[in-house]
């Protein structure tokens, strides 16, 4: 048998993308998805990504980390599967759909995909770090020197730290250059450093709105350049948006072996 897949990148966080509307794909197939994702054995990507059937919604997204295990939220990867949608005709350029963390709102404008993500009600001010749920947890701390930052070595150490060994946490490093802030981030279940972590710019600049940054935020990743919008609130924030690029790099077809 053939598996149809499509490859989407967005600012560097790349992702296998499959049709998944007549439910053919055994989302239990662990060892199926991490062997996809792996970057000499199979196609290659950060993420494996599902569409498929919702009542009530244009459609839902199923994301799994390259490890193969079904994972939270992942923005980028929310951007890359509203352009999916809209390339195949599900969708024209407005939609709602769910996600692991509830709907999305996103419409696309002048080749960007604007992404709706989930309010932002606590957020840990430690002092040296933050630390807040964006659709997935995320550590954010400021640093100098960004560019030979050590990410992996130090981002491993705090992902496996006695508050977070158990579930994990993705972890972001922050500096602001002139009115770019530039993220680095170490993502758990790729347990590496990626070229874009939607969910940890969006960590990013609602910390950085504590030292003074307004929305929009724009962001400076590996991949490329991505901006926030909110506002804030009583409690937190709210209409929060990621803003960015999403493309079609190419589609194929992967042989499933025996």
């Amino acid at each position: 048998m053939e598996l149809k897949f499509y490859k989407y990148q967005g600012t560097g966080n790349d992702f296998v993308m499959v049709d998944n509307r007549a439910g053919i794909f055994d989302v239990n197939n662990t060892v199926l998805i991490e062997n996809i994702c792996h970057r000499r054995f199979g196609i290659g990507a950060d993420g494996f990504i599902l569409l498929e059937n919702e009542k009530g919604y244009d459609f839902k997204m199923v994301y799994f980390n390259s490890d193969g295990k079904q994972s939270s939220m992942c923005g980028n990867g929310g951007r890359c599967i509203v352009q999916f949608a809209h390339d195949l005709g599900v969708i024209g350029e407005q939609t709602t759909f769910l996600a692991i963390d509830g709907p999305h709102d996103a419409y696309i404008e002048k080749g960007l995909v604007h992404l709706k993500m989930i309010d932002v009600d606590q957020v840990e001010n430690n002092g040296d770090h933050f630390y807040m749920n964006t659709g997935s947890p995320h550590y954010v701390k400021a640093v100098d020197g960004i560019d030979d930052f050590p990410v992996f070595e130090e981002g491993r150490k705090i992902r496996n730290n006695s508050r977070f060994k158990e579930k994990g946490t993705n972890v972001n490093f922050t500096e602001k250059k002139e009115s770019l802030l530039y993220v680095r981030t170490y993502e758990r279940g790729v347990e590496d450093e990626t070229f874009s972590c939607g969910t940890g710019v969006t960590a990013a600049a609602l910390a950085a709105s504590y030292s003074g940054m307004s929305s929009p935020v724009r962001i400076h990743t590996l991949g490329g350049e991505l901006s926030i919008s909110f506002k804030r609130t009583d409690t937190g924030f709210g209409e929060v948006y990621l803003i960015g690029p999403a493309k079609r790099v190419f589609e194929g077809l992967f042989e499933l072996r025996k």
